[in-house]
């Protein structure tokens, strides 16, 4: 889901942030890629023509295949050098939104049962493309193709966002790759969005530059984070009433989510001690209809409504100190990618056209085997994170090695 409301926030707040660039310009780059994010999108997106997923004649789901094949050997075209990062244990505070999220598949489901005798195409389509939902079979098979295409991947110890925000700060890569906004609040000195999309779409990079959004929004890191946690994120519930502009004035005003909380306590403190003045003087004149008055809707501090429990100090940890591997002691390597076998798994298995197969083979080698053009600026050293508090830091980890593939079944 990301940070609500934050992508329009900053194209009002900090334009000069924004960049919308051709895919031509990031030649020589090395970029993390959240590939969580990427394997969800393609079995959504990567469709036949009357809506369904791609399959094998065997009748297995190859959508995913196809969408990480293609579009890993478009980047490679354009000489980006792609490493994917997966997801690992999800923090206990995205349970809830992961059973929301299941419960939302569910509905979609039992939707689809019952109106699929009279719905037309279109809306049998939308209701299947909601219950999506990424498998560990899909994890491995993706982990496998990439290993094939000589690709190095690593599954992070538990949000793939934050592992790729720590390894563009440890200077890995130039970017990190995702469609999350919250890689940014995960420290991300430079975030690239569609990066991935689909070649028809025409859709232009865009590249965020973190530094430059919080220098043209004033506020040091620490507020940023706060800032997107009062937007809504993956670990909290919303809070009703506050939208993106809003939570920026509140930011500006109070400084921090602790006094911001502070202060909608005593606006609520003071209403309730107003009501209760007020009561005795209701009661003499009358009050009509009390059913009424029990079922209306009750508002607080303003229209706002903090939901009662709200652990916005442990999300806060999540982003100051993510679970994450150290950037600078992950290897990532490049390799030639191994054709045949390759070929006996996307065309034996999957029925890809080994024709096209092979010629991806020949993209891939050729871009490992020459040497590439350097760049002017491509010899870009560690960044700092922005803020005070280090990461939390896991051993090093190797990409694509073999304690990381033990751990693919996790997903």
């Amino acid at each position: 889901m990301g940070i609500k409301g934050l992508t329009s926030l900053l194209n009002d707040e900090a334009p000069g942030a924004i960049k919308q660039l051709d895919i031509k310009t990031l030649f020589g780059r090395k970029v993390a890629i959240d590939a969580s994010t990427s394997l969800y999108q393609f079995l959504i997106a990567v469709r036949q023509a009357d809506g369904q997923q791609m399959m094998s004649e065997s009748g297995e789901v190859t959508s995913h295949l196809l969408g990480f094949f293609y579009r890993t050997l478009r980047m490679v075209d354009y000489g980006i050098k792609p490493m994917y990062v997966f997801d690992g244990k999800p923090p206990d505070l995205k349970k809830d939104v992961l059973v929301k999220r299941f419960g939302k598949r569910e509905e979609a489901r039992e939707q689809e049962e019952e109106v699929k005798d009279i719905a037309d195409t279109q809306v049998l389509d939308q209701l299947a493309r909601r219950q999506v939902r990424p498998t560990r079979e899909h994890n491995a098979e993706v982990q496998k193709l990439l290993t094939l295409m000589g690709i190095p991947w690593v599954i992070a110890p538990s949000e793939a966002e934050a592992q790729c925000a720590e390894l563009a700060r440890s200077g890995k890569v130039y970017a990190a790759g995702s469609e999350d906004m919250d890689t940014l609040t995960f420290g991300a000195p430079i975030l690239l969005r569609n990066l991935t999309a689909s070649e028809q779409k025409k859709l232009p990079v865009t590249e965020i530059t973190l530094a430059k959004a919080l220098e043209e929004m004033g506020m040091p890191m620490d507020k940023f984070v706060d800032l997107c946690l009062l937007l809504g994120c993956d670990y909290l519930d919303p809070i009703r009433g506050v939208g993106p502009k809003k939570a920026l004035k509140l930011v500006e005003e109070f400084g921090s989510l602790d006094k911001i909380l502070a202060h909608l306590e005593q606006v609520e403190k003071e209403k309730e001690l107003k009501k209760k003045a007020t009561e005795p003087r209701q009661e003499q004149r009358g009050s009509g209809d009390e059913s009424d008055a029990e079922t209306a809707p009750k508002k607080r501090a303003g229209g706002i409504q903090v939901p009662e429990l709200w652990p916005y100090e442990e999300a806060r940890q999540l982003f100051h100190r993510p679970d994450v591997l150290e950037g600078a002691k992950i290897e990532l390597k490049w390799e030639q990618p191994k054709a045949d076998e390759l070929v006996q798994f996307l065309c034996g298995d999957k029925g890809f056209s080994e024709d096209r197969v092979r010629r991806g083979c020949e993209k891939l080698s050729r871009a490992v085997g020459q040497k590439q053009q350097g760049r002017l600026d491509g010899f870009f050293i560690a960044q700092p994170r922005i803020g005070d508090t280090p990461a939390k830091r896991k051993s090093d980890g190797l990409a694509g090695d073999k304690r990381a593939s033990s751990k693919s079944a996790r997903g």
